[in-house]
């Protein structure tokens, strides 16, 4: 099979993508302003991709309130959607990084910088394979549109919005996942564990509800006794130079939990063992590090996606109240409902309370619908890779639009450094990836040259 996409566009998709990582496009609500409700570096970040978009020869919209924009190419009644995001989860101590996260670094065939892989990364690949398409002299059948949101690492408010103002899609890929392709994704559940504060220490650990956190810091009463429960835990710290601690542990997706090391339950489990406190107890002496659940709710899982995975990723302690963020990935076959009510029986010996913050229901595209049996046969020949189509723990945009999946741009063996220091992707994987976008678009999208 001939590729389409030459070395011209793949230098170009690089210079692009080091345009979009010098956004920091995370989520800064403090500075919100009009056409900006996100804050400035998202509000940046959507901006640059328009440009790059209409620099291409694309038909550009922005929301004018600034929650989402989309680029659009072809003729035809029906629209192929590509559901992408501009926003990143902040890149954290920028001193951990080995380079500067918001200056795109190329170093031995690898781009590094923060949203590399999530997700700036796969949407610049997709537009310049559809670029490649272009320039070779396809003529496209269906409207294909690249949709931007905004909120996706959050609330997904901005692509709420999208749903709401314009007309929905006839069919589509979000490249903000893994190949081979994802056609069903576990539900999402968000929210608070809630109960009585402490007067005896406080504790401030903010973080996102869909990362394992790698550090935990306590400078509080009772240090030594601190130390010494994570010393007899066999957890890892290190002493700071203004006298207190910072567990450290391992971040991941919270959608790969398990594979992850959760430094504020290990803070917390150490603390229970110094400070009387009915909230600490639910960590320290139920959940502990159980990254499934299982602890608290019994196994929770079925055969089409597997096990509930549970990560709690914030901790705040005050006079007045203890609270705590959690996020589950629910199985596609397990009743939400049920699982709640079982999640507010376990947890109120513990005077907690539970209320969600956010949900999204699971998704579900048939294996043998035409998009994914063109998406799969397209993968297979270009890569030779004839693993089946996935169900995924993880969250897309695919869920928000119709007839739509997860398809890449991750491919397989290529390490996930999703929301994790040192962000990066392999270029030659990126290049694959622009590779397969091209072919299946070709295929779903265009007539004869």
């Amino acid at each position: 099979m001939d590729k389409i996409v030459t070395e011209e566009q793949q230098q170009q998709a690089i210079e692009a993508l080091k345009r979009m990582v010098q956004h920091p496009s995370y989520l800064d609500q403090d500075h919100s302003a009009a056409g900006a409700p996100f804050g400035p570096g998202i509000a940046a970040a959507l901006d640059e991709i328009l440009a790059i978009c209409q620099e291409i020869g694309f038909k550009t919209y922005r929301d004018p309130a600034g929650n989402y924009g989309y680029a659009e190419i072809g003729e035809g009644d029906k629209i192929f959607g590509i559901i992408g995001h501009v926003d990143v989860v902040p890149a954290g101590d920028a001193s951990d990084w080995d380079s500067d996260p918001y200056q795109a670094t190329i170093k031995d065939g690898y781009i590094y910088g923060r949203g590399t892989q999530d997700d700036k990364g796969p949407s610049i690949a997709a537009i310049f394979a559809v670029k490649a398409l272009m320039d070779a002299g396809y003529q496209f059948n269906h409207r294909i549109r690249f949709i931007f949101g905004t909120d996706e690492e959050n609330l997904w408010r901005g692509i709420a919005v999208y749903n709401q103002k314009e007309a929905p899609i006839d069919l589509g890929i979000a490249p903000d996942a893994e190949f081979p392709l994802i056609y069903a994704e576990k539900g999402l559940e968000e929210g608070y564990l809630t109960g009585p504060g402490s007067s005896e220490f406080t504790l401030e650990m903010q973080n996102p509800f869909n990362a394992v956190p790698a550090k935990a810091s306590y400078n509080g009463p009772k240090l030594a006794e601190v130390k010494d429960a994570l010393t007899r835990y066999h957890f890892d710290f290190v002493d700071n130079a203004d006298g207190g601690i910072t567990v450290t542990g391992k971040s991941v997706h919270a959608m790969n939990a398990p594979e992850g090391t959760n430094a504020v339950l290990r803070l917390a489990m150490a603390l229970d063992e110094v400070f009387p406190s009915k909230p600490l107890d639910f960590i320290g002496k139920l959940f502990k590090e159980d990254a499934t659940g299982e602890n608290v709710l019994g196994k929770v899982a079925d055969e089409q996606s597997g096990q509930l995975t549970a990560n709690i990723s914030t901790l705040t302690v005050s006079p007045q109240e203890t609270k705590m963020q959690l996020d589950m990935r629910i199985p596609v076959t397990i009743d939400r409902d049920e699982l709640l009510a079982q999640l507010r029986t376990a947890i109120a010996p513990y005077e907690l309370a539970y209320e969600t913050f956010d949900y999204l229901a699971p998704l579900y595209v048939p294996t043998d619908s035409e998009l994914v049996k063109t998406l799969m046969s397209t993968y297979e020949e270009i890569t030779g890779d004839q693993t089946q189509p996935q169900i995924s723990g993880g969250a897309t945009y695919a869920r928000t639009m119709n007839n739509c999946v997860a398809y890449g741009a991750m491919l397989p063996g290529v390490p996930d450094f999703m929301h994790q220091v040192n962000e990066n992707w392999e270029l030659a994987k990126m290049f694959e990836a622009m590779d397969i976008y091209a072919e299946a678009i070709k295929r779903l999208c265009t007539t004869t040259k």
